[in-house]
């Protein structure tokens, strides 16, 4: 097959597509138009595989969008390009309007035509795979909140949960998850949308928590917690969700969502701790990193607790997480610890760790 990976150069999408050309025989199309967050050298290992292709193109651009698929003819679409960050959504959500929705409506328009203009079997072929967040849900209840008896009956997000997104990237994805769906329903595009959970691993962009920790605990800086750091999450190790979203673009059924999630859910404090322990013994000082954490006006519209169920895949496409939080996250710090270089590069003149989305 050929597969077209918007956001190719992002976390995810970079995970993604180096699983694609090391672990099947299928060719890789990159669109990506290298925004702050994407880094061509998270795809050092595969950029001189022939199977591997890179486009630098933004997704708003039709005219753009249709010379590649003219010149690429790809099999799958496996859209992951989006702005992501909550706190750059709050302070500044115009970017995510524009490429999260009308981005993701001008993908949706070129794949339609171009899948029109397919001969039949490879129209049943065609599948246009939209990846998307758990936080289009909104939040969950919180064990703070109930009786220690009914923690273990607390629910998780399943396919069927309504959308109740909170801030606005989590709005900006709602909004284009709807125009995928409505795309098979009313056109009969063949799409397939899968939600996720918090990823976490190598080549993970600084802003979001796990790196941002790592790098400002080696660097001697504070680490900030958001309020009490109660928020729970669910974490998941991106080359698990890798192995997912493969599972889903080649047997996932048309129409269908698929719940992605890593069985972790931690307690943002929990996280950081683990953070701070683990370095303790890989990079010990005199004191330890721990005493580095610091708690800061927590951000608006903070969503206090995320899960996944992901009952459906397992049953469905037998798909489990490998890496349990212990071993991901050992995994993780050992790979920021040894790649600096990477780390020093995507951080010049981009990102220093400032705090972001205190505009309410």
């Amino acid at each position: 097959m050929k597969i077209l990976v918007t956001g190719g150069a992002g976390f995810i999408g970079s995970a993604l597509v180096r699983f694609i050309i090391e672990h099947t025989q299928d060719e890789v199309v990159n669109v990506d138009k290298l925004t702050y967050a994407g880094n061509l050298a998270s795809l050092q290992s595969v950029s001189n595989n022939p199977r591997y292709h890179f486009e630098l193109v933004d997704i708003c651009n039709r005219a753009e969008l249709d010379r590649v698929f003219a010149e690429h003819q790809p099999d799958f679409i496996m859209h992951l390009a989006a702005e992501s960050h909550v706190d750059r959504s709050i302070t500044g959500p115009s970017d995510f309007i524009q490429t999260n929705i009308v981005g993701t409506f001008t993908l949706l328009e070129t794949a339609r035509e171009y899948w029109q203009t397919l001969v039949l079997a490879k129209q049943n072929q065609f599948r246009f795979h939209h990846i998307s967040t758990d936080e289009v849900f909104g939040d969950l209840p919180h064990p703070d909140d109930v009786c220690a008896d009914q923690v273990a009956y607390l629910p998780k997000f399943t396919e069927q949960t309504s959308y109740a997104p909170s801030s606005p990237y989590a709005a900006s994805k709602a909004s284009s998850d709807h125009l995928v769906r409505a795309w098979c329903r009313t056109y009969g595009l063949p799409t397939i949308v899968s939600n996720c959970s918090n990823n976490y691993g190598p080549y993970h962009f600084p802003e979001k928590l796990i790196p941002l920790v790592i790098l400002n605990a080696i660097e001697g800086k504070d680490l900030p917690i958001y309020g009490k750091g109660d928020q729970i999450r669910d974490w998941l190790y991106v080359e698990d969700h890798a192995r997912a979203l493969y599972k889903v673009v080649t047997e996932g059924k048309v129409g269908e969502t698929y719940n992605i999630g890593g069985h972790n859910e931690q307690r943002n404090i929990d996280v950081v701790k683990a953070i701070c322990g683990i370095l303790d013994a890989l990079l010990p000082k005199e004191t330890s990193y721990a005493e580095q954490i610091t708690y800061v006006t927590d951000r608006p519209g903070h969503d206090r607790r995320y899960a996944i169920d992901t009952t459906k895949i397992s049953n469905e496409l037998n798909w489990q997480p490998q890496e349990t939080f212990a071993t991901g996250l050992r995994k993780t710090i050992e790979w920021y610890l040894t790649h600096q270089t990477w780390c020093q590069h995507v951080q010049d003149g981009r990102y220093q760790g400032e705090r972001l989305g205190l505009n309410s």
